[in-house]
């Protein structure tokens, strides 16, 4: 039979991402791809419908990453401030986690974020000002600074990591 133009639905291993127009043998398309859902005959109709829905898709992209760089504008540099009881060499009792980090965002920084996105390999367990990467999105990825203090007294902070707000 030859070769046929199909239009993807879905992602096909080896073969291309949805919206991708290919060639392929007609066999494969015919008794394969399209039965199972996975691609459909490369019309006009249904090229300009998967065109739209890539560019829909794209606007959502551009929108959910402009307010990832808005968020990430204003978390970026700020300090979240821990204090905990602590043991001989400076060590917590206990420990602070990328869960204590969220709730402490929302609690002082108005802002919800999902655990899994701050970038903790281990629970801190001294005092001492810690960098914390958060993923909001690819690219987009703020630091804050969080501050763990032992309850009786402040630690001194450089100038550099001073709370401007």
């Amino acid at each position: 039979m030859g070769r046929m133009k199909i239009l993807l639905v879905q992602d096909v291993e080896y073969l291309g991402t949805a919206g991708d127009v290919k060639e392929v043998a007609g066999g494969f398309g015919r008794n394969y791809l399209i039965p199972k859902g996975l691609a459909v005959l490369a019309t006009r109709g249904h090229i300009r419908q998967a065109e739209e829905r890539m560019q829909a898709r794209r606007r959502r992209e551009e929108a959910s990453r402009k307010d990832a760089e808005a968020l990430a504008g204003r978390m970026n540099g700020k300090t979240l401030r821990f204090t905990a009881r602590v043991g001989e060499l400076d060590r917590l009792y206990g420990s602070v986690t990328n869960a204590d980090i969220a709730a402490k965002m929302t609690e002082q920084l108005g802002i919800e974020i999902d655990r899994r996105k701050i970038d903790l390999s281990d629970p801190i367990k001294r005092i001492g000002i810690y960098p914390v990467k958060v993923r909001l999105m690819g690219g987009v990825e703020p630091v804050i600074n969080v501050v763990v203090e032992a309850e009786e007294g402040a630690i001194e902070l450089p100038k550099s990591a001073e709370d401007v707000s």
